[in-house]
């Protein structure tokens, strides 16, 4: 792990010994979290924001960071994207309710100020010719450093001078071979707090039961015996020596990179290399953006073939119901924790006799001995209901251009079968007795026509819902068949 080794706080002696290369990186960064040893600063790191295929440079994209509104646009002119407080120094109106003008600015809905990547302000239609109020730093919009690495959108939310010099969180196995990965990806607004999250994609001793007949086995289950090789200010790196499914697969390693990065490695004979990635993304307390990537190196080339040619907006569909399996639990488990944390320690709240809860209690430690809270002080919001946590079009379809698209065909879909089935219903009784010998056959053809129309309808309608709403009984839930 080369970002983590080179700055990571060593507690203990480590299996993966610093090189001079590390050093030399040392020398050359700056750490994440900002430079006292003793408090992690969320400000001071950087954060995925959206996956740069899912931009579209005619559209502004809106996102919140740590409760700061950003918008995300195409700048023609320097053919880059910008991320702007989506604020315009004006009246402080939305600059993502406004558009990108004819000169390729970012132009404010409420007044006409116009801004050029930089965040200058370019225009103020209202001002005095010869007047220069644009050239006041007061009429500037705060431009975010940004930088794409790996198909994402990162953004720097602190000190601007400290953002070249801080490392991207990135994953350095897909860094190392890029060729070599098929990667899925998936992204969801989750509402439960981004350490709630990275607590839950830490543990993994929680998939056999929780994602039962999803991605996961109750007969697989077994102990599950982690140990944490070395922690510090910047994370910490842990194994599972034997590993998933009782052993059968090897050896797993998890990186966590902090504030909101982990991978979990495995390589097997049975499935070859597979990464588990999440990066965490604070929008506001009791609410994160997970971006979820799930790369493989197969042992043989069919599956590849398989996952490269699935259309993006089924797996989407899968990775939505898994998130669903634990999301329930775990919005009312942070609340718990919340009001139990007011009054004891992380050891005190939460009974942990095993070695399957080690990486969740390095994170904790982690939290607690660097001060890492990203919202300190802060209370989480009132719970939400059942169908509120089970929103799927805001939380994803809405932001997912390829599950947006793929919810507008449906649509289609669904209108041209009840086209077809009203063209059916209503020429029936033509061909039923318009030509000759032929009626019957035409009019079985038109019924089955109209049947098979019905069902082509019906299906779609439940299809559309699968892009609004999750399933409410988890799959884990649903009653074991028998053999009689």
């Amino acid at each position: 792990m080369k970002s983590l080794s080179a700055l990571v706080d060593i507690e203990k002696p480590s299996d993966l010994p610093l090189t001079t290369s590390d050093f030399s990186n040392t020398l050359k960064t700056l750490p994440a979290g900002g430079d006292d040893p003793s408090r992690f600063d969320w400000q001071e790191a950087w954060y995925p924001i959206a996956y740069v295929q899912n931009l579209d440079p005619e559209q502004l994209t809106t996102f919140t960071l740590l409760e700061r509104d950003l918008v995300i646009w195409w700048d023609h002119h320097a053919q880059t994207w910008r991320v702007f407080d989506d604020q315009c120094p004006h009246r402080l109106a939305r600059l993502s309710e406004g558009r990108i003008d004819e000169e390729g600015l970012l132009e404010c809905p409420y007044h006409g100020w116009a801004f050029s990547g930089s965040g200058d302000c370019e225009r103020i239609p209202q001002q005095v010719q010869g007047r220069t109020a644009e050239v006041s730093p007061r009429a500037c919009v705060a431009s975010l450093p940004i930088s794409i690495q790996q198909g994402l959108l990162f953004v720097y939310p602190g000190q601007k001078e400290r953002a070249t010099l801080t490392p991207v969180p990135i994953v350095d196995p897909i860094e190392d071979s890029p060729e070599d990965w098929i990667i899925l990806d998936g992204f969801r607004d989750l509402p439960y707090d981004v350490l709630t999250l990275l607590e839950n994609v830490l543990d993994p001793s929680h998939l056999p039961y929780t994602h039962h007949r999803s991605v996961g086995n109750r007969d697989n289950a077994g102990p599950v015996e982690l140990e944490v090789m070395e922690s510090g200010k910047q994370g910490f790196k842990g194994i599972w020596e034997e590993g998933p499914r009782q052993g059968k697969l090897g050896a797993q390693t998890t990186t966590f990179m902090a504030p909101g990065l982990m991978w979990h490695d495995l390589t097997s004979r049975q499935f070859g290399r597979t990464l588990t990635v999440v990066y965490a993304t604070p929008i506001r307390k009791g609410e994160c953006r997970i971006f979820a990537r799930f790369p493989f190196q197969f042992a043989s080339k069919f599956p590849a073939w398989m996952i490269s040619h699935t259309p993006t907006w089924l797996s989407h569909l899968g990775q939505n119901a898994i998130l669903e399996d634990d999301q329930i639990f775990l919005h009312f488990q942070e609340r718990y924790l919340e009001r139990t944390r007011e009054r004891k320690s992380i050891a005190q709240a939460f009974y942990l006799p095993t070695r399957a809860d080690r990486f969740v209690l390095a994170l904790h430690q982690w939290q607690e001995r660097f001060q890492a809270n990203p919202f300190p002080g802060q209370s989480l919001p009132p719970a939400q209901t059942r169908d509120q946590l089970l929103d799927r079009y805001y939380s994803h379809t809405l932001h997912c251009s390829s599950c947006s698209q793929a919810l507008k065909n449906v649509k289609r879909l669904r209108k041209v079968m009840v086209g077809v089935t009203l063209l059916a219903w209503t020429l029936t009784p033509l061909l039923a007795f318009g030509f000759g010998m032929f009626s019957l056959k035409l009019s079985i053809a038109a019924t089955v026509l109209i049947f098979g129309s019905s069902i082509a309808w019906l299906s779609l309608g439940q299809l559309e819902q699968r892009f609004h709403k999750g399933r409410s009984v988890p799959p884990r839930n649903h009653p074991e068949r028998t053999n009689k």
